[in-house]
């Protein structure tokens, strides 16, 4: 506001000088005098007095929109900016990144944030998460282990093709890297997580190419970084009942229908119900025998369902289909929310049998979800809310229920599953420490799961035991140094309607970064 008034008052001045230099509207013409020359010099160095001030002015509102909301100012602040998603953003009043044909020509966030880029268009960024704590083992009676994860380091290209031709990839290196073998005890992976092109035509149609893409459904599937929730671990309902991070071989289109409305619609390889590694998919593009996992069960819902990305892998040749809306009502200040479907008509591999060999035929899936999320105008409150809804086409042919052998009954799944959260934070400002603007963000989430809604549904001899009926109560606080850092510490509560108990809490601090 102080800003703002004195750029008013320099306008105001710079005004009253052009007019007293020039004699009136109403004075008549002057001969030149020598005194006109500094007279001209005076008149320019108000007008640079009055652009410097614009430029303060700009930086300033800039930094209010942080203040007012760090984690939407992260969000905005990713280097894969061209997602539509983030438009929810934007119309939140967020200002995003510009783009290649931006007037901005500031580079020094091109790399990593701290250097220009060698070559005009791209960008690269990169976010991460450190891990460490205690947690019960379920397997070993609910004993407390300590531990470490190098959970994450992802790198963030974005290349601008030209003004209306985008590429973006995700290049992740998860668990402390790709080594595995008894002298480094490393078990990790390095992949490709995203990689498409998109051929931007107007605010209302664009084009994604073919190629690899988070599935739209959810908003920490879409954004799932570090600094955009509070908890350690990834909130609960983003492990299993949606399986972030959610990525697939996929193609569409996305746009916006009005101002605070956009639409996301998806093409994609089908999720598979088959959770095994390669060693039990046969040459002929089906599972080998002798028993395989299953991709979708009672314990882990759909968390290990992925479809592969490498080769010509994919067990199954159906499409899935992904309609998204994302809105951030104007009426509303502060609230933006999401609603997605995800449709599958066959999610059965080629080849899918039961362990007593019985061919399993076709089983489609349907998910819908939606999610809200509301930082209260000129308070610290911030509120989050999410539902989630599976329901399978004929769930006798799902593997879990098939795996008789392996697994009597305790990940049997009937024909639905679903769950829900409530999240409650509240943004304390720290002041000025170690010359950055720190917050602190104290929450409570609650989380409800129920993946056995119902008994064995094929050759299972077995019943539930209530493991996927699951509440969650997460407790801790994040520390922000900067919207791009934040440090956390939560303890969760697990419970379930098992025999033995969920046995899986834990207390876990961490750091995570995007920039």
């Amino acid at each position: 506001m102080a800003t703002r008034t004195l750029a008013t008052a320099v306008s105001l001045a710079a005004l009253s000088v052009r007019t007293a230099l020039a004699g009136g509207d109403d004075a008549a013409p002057r001969q030149q005098s020598g005194t006109d020359v500094p007279n001209t010099a005076l008149l320019k160095k108000f007008e640079a007095m009055e652009q410097r001030i614009k430029t303060l002015e700009g930086k300033l509102k800039e930094k209010e929109a942080k203040e007012k909301d760090p984690v939407a100012a992260a969000a905005a602040a990713r280097p894969y900016y061209q997602r539509p998603a983030t438009a929810s953003f934007a119309a939140a009043g967020v200002a995003l990144p510009p783009g290649k044909g931006s007037k901005d020509k500031d580079k020094k966030k091109d790399l990593f944030g701290v250097a220009e880029s060698p070559m005009e268009g791209l960008k690269i960024g990169m976010y991460g998460e450190i891990k460490f704590g205690s947690m019960q083992n379920p397997n070993a009676g609910g004993q407390w282990q300590n531990g470490f994860d190098m959970a994450r380091l992802v790198l963030l290209p974005t290349y601008q093709v030209s003004s209306n031709i985008v590429f973006n990839a995700e290049i992740e290196f998860e668990h402390a890297g790709s080594g595995f073998d008894n002298d480094d005890k490393l078990h990790g992976t390095a992949e490709v997580e995203q990689a498409f092109f998109d051929f931007k035509v107007n605010d209302y149609f664009n084009f994604r190419a073919p190629g690899v893409d988070i599935v739209p459904i959810s908003f920490n599937n879409l954004y799932h970084e570090p600094t955009l929730f509070y908890s350690v671990q990834r909130p609960e309902l983003a492990n299993g009942l949606i399986p972030s991070t959610w990525v697939a071989p996929s193609t569409g289109f996305y746009g916006k229908i009005i101002d605070g409305l956009n639409y996301q619609f998806q093409l994609s390889q089908s999720l598979e119900d088959f959770g095994d590694d390669f060693a039990h998919r046969g040459g002929n593009g089906a599972p080998i025998p002798g028993g395989y996992a299953p991709g979708i069960d009672g314990v882990n819902a759909l968390g290990f369902a992925h479809a592969p990305l490498g080769s010509f892998a994919q067990l199954n040749n159906t499409l899935a289909y992904t309609g998204r809306l994302s809105y951030s009502p104007p009426f509303i200040p502060g609230f933006a929310g999401s609603s997605a479907v995800y449709f599958s008509p066959d999610v059965t591999p080629r080849g899918a049998y039961a362990d007593n060999g019985m061919p399993l035929g076709k089983n489609s899936v349907l998910i819908f979800d939606t999610e809200g999320r509301y930082r209260v105008p000129n308070t610290g409150l911030e509120l989050r809310g999410e539902y989630v809804y599976v329901t399978f086409g004929n769930p006798a042919n799902l593997r879990a229920n098939n795996d008789d052998i392996t697994n009597p009954g305790d990940n049997d799944v009937g024909k639905t599953m679903y769950g829900y959260s409530g999240e409650a934070a509240y943004h304390f400002k720290l002041g000025m420490l170690l010359g950055s603007d720190w917050e602190a963000v104290p929450f409570y989430r609650y989380t409800y799961q129920n993946l056995q809604t119902g008994g064995f549904a094929g050759a299972d001899t077995g019943i539930t035991t209530g493991h996927g009926q699951q509440t969650f109560h997460d407790i801790g606080l994040a520390v922000f140094p900067t919207p791009s850092l934040v440090m956390k510490l939560n303890y969760t509560k697990v419970i379930d309607r098992s025999a033995t108990g969920a046995q899986s809490d834990s207390v876990l601090g961490g750091i995570g970064w995007l920039w």
